[in-house]
């Protein structure tokens, strides 16, 4: 039986409790009015995600590719440049060629055994049967294979960045749950500590309730050192200094949108299909002559004039033609090659798009349950504030024990988590079907 002092300590408490809750209201409104001003300051994801693009290490290789792009045209185009070289010989032979008559009277001249010549050849290609367009279509196409292939490595950081991102929004919400847990228990003591007066509550009751206070403080020393770990991973990935006191603005909702793919793979793989295509129109350079003109001056012995055994200059002028047929031979295999690659390139596009199809269903599967869960969490809350509500009379009135009245305390606590926690994870998968689809 409960006495008068014990009662009116018992409402006392409880009166204390509203009040409680009564100012906490005050704040909540207060820090919904400056919210905006708070928000400004945060950290968004797209901000992490640009300052990323420009930390990793990858994004230098997009200059690295345009280089050798532009090294590599410009000296396909110096084809049409005039080629000069430089050439000399020095040679002994078993024989020469000689006149096999003699004639009286008549010194005929014979060629000596030794022979010395040294030429500067200028040469100047008139037709290359396209050979050098066709290497500059090559360059192109490699550097466009290359960029996509550094545009796909550099889109998986996003990813990375949204875990990260999403890691510490999730112990963010764990820090401020358990916070208001600890709140709930501070007040609890009081009460407890009230109705020990009273002599309705224990020593065993009010050091449950501390147990539990201890239990919420070692909780939350965990959860800051893992966004600790989160933040420091996150400075890495952007660059920027990062503390753990850096708060994170959670990103928007976002309406789900047609699944319309814009995925960098995909322009990867257009890039390849594109390589193939300049390779296929290269192999007919290979069938086409070359024409050139050169000119030559030089000085030997003989020169010229075979039956002349003395040094003397010379000059050519003239007019060049090459013609290879060899890659006939193998041009067959070559078209089914290069065939054989483009079918690799569709097989791994399907693929691609495939199991990306399947992770967006997958992932809108995810989100629809999600937000079914959101809506039973309210009505779970609902409920166990209720029962919450009543536990301090029950354990007054001697209906319920301190421990029961801790595990409702919990058990709202709990659910008020999980649907924070819900909807930290329907925003990742949210935004997990914007990666995929970079939409």
């Amino acid at each position: 039986m409960i006495t008068p002092l014990c009662a009116d300590v018992v409402i006392f408490a409880h009166r204390n409790n509203e009040k409680r809750k009564h100012m906490k209201h005050h704040l909540i409104c207060m820090l919904a009015v400056f919210c905006p001003a708070l928000c400004a300051a945060q950290v968004t994801l797209e901000q992490c995600k640009a300052w990323a693009a420009d930390n990793y290490p990858v994004i230098r290789q997009y200059a690295l590719v345009e280089q050798s792009r532009r090294f590599t045209v410009e000296n396909a185009m110096k084809a049409w440049l005039p080629q000069v070289s430089v050439n000399g010989t020095v040679s002994y032979q078993s024989d020469v060629t000689s006149i096999p008559i003699e004639l009286p009277d008549v010194d005929i001249p014979k060629i000596g055994k030794d022979q010395y010549d040294v030429n500067i050849t200028l040469s100047q290609q008139v037709y290359d049967g396209g050979a050098a367009s066709s290497a500059k279509r090559l360059a192109e196409a490699h550097g466009d294979v290359e960029h996509g292939k550094v545009s796909v490595a550099m889109y998986d950081v996003n990813q990375r960045v949204d875990q990260l991102f999403f890691g510490v929004l999730v112990l963010d919400e764990q820090i401020r749950q358990v916070r208001v847990l600890q709140d709930d228990l501070s007040l609890s003591l009081s009460s407890v500590e009230a109705m020990m007066k009273g002599g309705v509550a224990n020593q065993a009751d009010v050091d449950a309730v501390k147990v539990e206070q201890v239990k919420a403080r070692q909780k939350e020393t965990s959860l800051l050192t893992q966004r600790k770990t989160y933040m420091k991973m996150l400075s890495t990935f952007t660059g920027k200094d990062m503390g753990e006191n850096d708060s994170l603005a959670r990103p928007p909702m976002l309406a789900l949108l047609p699944a319309d793919n814009r995925r960098p793979e995909l322009e990867l793989y257009a890039a390849q299909n594109s390589l193939i295509d300049t390779k296929l129109k290269a192999l007919n350079t290979d069938l086409r002559p070359h024409v050139g003109v050169y000119a030559r001056g030089g000085y030997g012995n003989p020169g010229l004039n075979m039956l002349k055994d003395d040094f003397d200059a010379y000059y050519k002028v003239g007019l060049t033609l090459s013609w290879n047929f060899g890659s006939l031979y193998t041009r067959a295999n070559d078209k089914k090659k290069l065939e054989a690659e483009r079918q690799t390139v569709q097989s791994e596009r399907d693929a691609f798009l495939f199991n990306t199809r399947l992770q967006t269903e997958l992932q809108s599967g995810a989100i629809a349950s999600l937000r079914e869960q959101i809506k039973q969490d309210d009505e779970i809350i609902t409920l166990r504030q209720r029962i919450r509500e009543k536990a301090g009379q029950r354990v007054a009135n001697g209906t319920e024990t301190v421990n029961e009245m801790l595990r409702d305390i919990n058990a709202v606590s709990d659910a008020q988590l999980a649907k924070r926690l819900h909807e930290i994870q329907l925003l990742q998968e949210i935004y997990k079907v914007k990666h995929l689809n970079n939409i």
